[in-house]
C-alpha cells in the first residue's frame, strides 16, 4: 500500500479498460482519487460506481476523444477548473496498429500519432506549469519496450513510443530540482484488448501469451511508484535487459532475434 498517494488527485487518461481501469482502482485502494478519462462513458460509469463501492472514494470521470485535440484540451480545461489542485497525471493511453509501412492506412497511422503522442505532450504541457508552481507533481508516462527494440510491422507505434520516452528522459531534466517527478513505464506485450486492434488476426498475441503481463500487476507496480523519484519502471526485466543489448550490438542482436521479431 502506498500511503503517498492517500488524499491526492490523479488524472488517468485511457482509464476505460485495461491498465487504466487498473490504475484508477489501485489509486482509490491507497486512497487517493482517481480522475478517469477515455471515450467510453459507459465503461467509465461502471468503474467509477464500482470504486465507489469497494472503497468508498469517489471516482470522476470525464469522456474526451484524445486524438481530437482541441477536445482534449477543454477537457482538461474542465478538469482543472472542477478540482482545482491535481497532483499527478498518469499518461496511460495509447494504440497500436500493426503493418507494414508501405501498406499501411494513413488513418493509421496518424491515429496512432494523436493519441501516443500528440495527446501527451498536450496533457503534460498545460499540466506542468500547475505542478511546477505548487513544487510538487508526479508525471508518469506509459511508454513500451518498443520503444527501444523496433520490430517489423511496428515501425510507427516504435516510432511513437521512441518519442514518449525521448519526450520523457528531457522533460525529467528540465523539471529537475523543481520538486515534479516524471517516469517513464516501458512494458512488453500485456494481456489486454491492446491486440484487438493492433493485430486482429490474433497471431501475435497467440505468439507472445506466455510471456504477457498481467495489466492489473502493471498497474499496482506504477501506482506503487507513485510520488517516489523513480526514472523508469522496466517490465519484463529480462526483456530490459534485453534492450540494452540491443543497443549495444544491434545488428548482432536484429540477427540473432530476427524469427522472434517477425512474429507479428
Amino acid at each position: 500500500m502506498n500511503e503517498r498517494v492517500k488524499g491526492k488527485k490523479v488524472l488517468i487518461t485511457g482509464a476505460s479498460s485495461g491498465i487504466g481501469q487498473y490504475l484508477a482502482i489501485h489509486v482509490a485502494r491507497c486512497g487517493g482519487t482517481p480522475i478517469m478519462v477515455a471515450r467510453s462513458r459507459d465503461r467509465l460509469k461502471i468503474i467509477a460506481e464500482k470504486i465507489e463501492s469497494a472503497f468508498g472514494i469517489e471516482a470522476f470521470w470525464y469522456e474526451a476523444d484524445l486524438t481530437n485535440d482541441a477536445d482534449w484540451k477543454d477537457v482538461i480545461d474542465q478538469i482543472c477548473y472542477t478540482h482545482g489542485t491535481l497532483d499527478a497525471l498518469i499518461n496511460n493511453a495509447g494504440m497500436a496498429v500493426f503493418d507494414y509501412v508501405s501498406e499501411a492506412k494513413w488513418q493509421d497511422i496518424d491515429r496512432m500519432l494523436s493519441l501516443n503522442v500528440k495527446s501527451l505532450f498536450r496533457s503534460t504541457h498545460q499540466l506542468l506549469p500547475h505542478f511546477i508552481q505548487r513544487g510538487s507533481g508526479h508525471i508518469v508516462n506509459i511508454a513500451s519496450q518498443a520503444g527501444k527494440i523496433a520490430t517489423p510491422k511496428s515501425a510507427v507505434y516504435a516510432a511513437t513510443k521512441h518519442a514518449v520516452i525521448g519526450f520523457t528522459n528531457a522533460l525529467r531534466m528540465e523539471v529537475e530540482g523543481s520538486g515534479v517527478y516524471v517516469t517513464s513505464v516501458n512494458l512488453g506485450p500485456v494481456r489486454t484488448n491492446f491486440f484487438q486492434q493492433a493485430d486482429p488476426s490474433g497471431n501475435y498475441e497467440r505468439a507472445v501469451n506466455r510471456i504477457m503481463l498481467e495489466p492489473n500487476k502493471v498497474a499496482m507496480t506504477v501506482v506503487d511508484h507513485l510520488f517516489k523519484k523513480q526514472r523508469e519502471i522496466n517490465l519484463p526485466g529480462w526483456m530490459d535487459s534485453g534492450s540494452k543489448v540491443y543497443q549495444l550490438a544491434p545488428v548482432l542482436m536484429e540477427k540473432a532475434m530476427q524469427s522472434q521479431f517477425n512474429k507479428k
